[in-house]
């Protein structure tokens, strides 16, 4: 039986709040659930709309969609979502430039299929370990992979908001897709980088170490990210996939 808790919070600097989160203990299309986080960009209220757009549409295409492999399912809704974006771009001056990333997961008994476009993330944590299963599609994750710099100066790199790859940004997307088996005692983190720009791996892990439950463990983690700054819109979305 799963247990889930989700939240978003505007965080201390931003005047609005274009992350938008999904979340869904019930069947979607062929899907057991279905967890969903985007992070819009855009100026105005554009990135709002994208990331929006994007969830509301994945969500309708995977509820209609007749196949049965959750990586073709995911893959087939974001490349809707993707040409959806850029339809009301290309529509309207004020929508122009927008795009999102998203991160979309589904657990099917042990097993957790997860999607991702951006530099949104998904880790499996448990008591000993938190590991990031996807990989940031970002400029400083790049020059990591080739040397250029280290894994610690990309945290504060001043290009670190720089993306590769969205959902809007060019006329075809490419998703990358992880299967993970999963584990009892795991929990499922989903982030956008409002929460991992402001909280290293290891404050993540103390803080979901040292919470009661699945709700406040979740809003421990905005807090503290609230306490480091709160620069950025934060979301969160916990599941504990497991009995325990």
């Amino acid at each position: 039986m799963l247990k889930t808790f989700s939240v978003t919070n505007i965080g201390r600097k931003r005047k609005m709040n274009q992350d938008y989160v999904y979340s869904s203990e019930q069947p979607i299309g062929r899907l057991p659930n279905l967890f969903l986080v985007a992070d819009g960009m855009g100026g105005h209220n554009a990135g709002e709309y994208a990331s929006k757009v994007t969830v509301e549409t994945i969500v309708e295409n995977i509820g209609d969609s007749p196949e049965t492999d959750a990586v073709r399912i995911f893959d087939e809704a974001i490349q809707s979502a993707n040409a959806r974006i850029r339809k009301l771009a290309a529509a309207s001056p004020l929508l122009e430039g927008m795009g999102t990333t998203v991160v979309a997961a589904t657990c099917q008994g042990e097993s957790l299929c997860v999607a991702n476009v951006g530099d949104s993330r998904l880790y499996v944590v448990n008591c000993h370990e938190i590991r990031q299963i996807t990989r940031d599609h970002s400029w400083v994750e790049e020059m990591v992979l080739r040397g250029g710099i280290v894994r610690e100066e990309a945290r504060n790199h001043p290009d670190k908001n720089i993306i590769t790859r969205a959902v809007g940004a060019e006329d075809t997307v490419q998703a990358d897709f992880f299967t993970v088996h999963l584990q009892e005692g795991d929990t499922i983190l989903m982030c956008t980088d409002g929460l991992t720009n402001m909280l290293e791996d290891e404050e993540i892990l103390m803080i979901l170490d040292g919470a009661r439950d699945i709700v406040e463990k979740a809003q421990a983690l905005v807090d503290a990210a609230n306490e480091n700054g709160g620069k950025d819109n934060i979301s969160v979305i916990l599941i504990e996939p497991l009995d325990r």
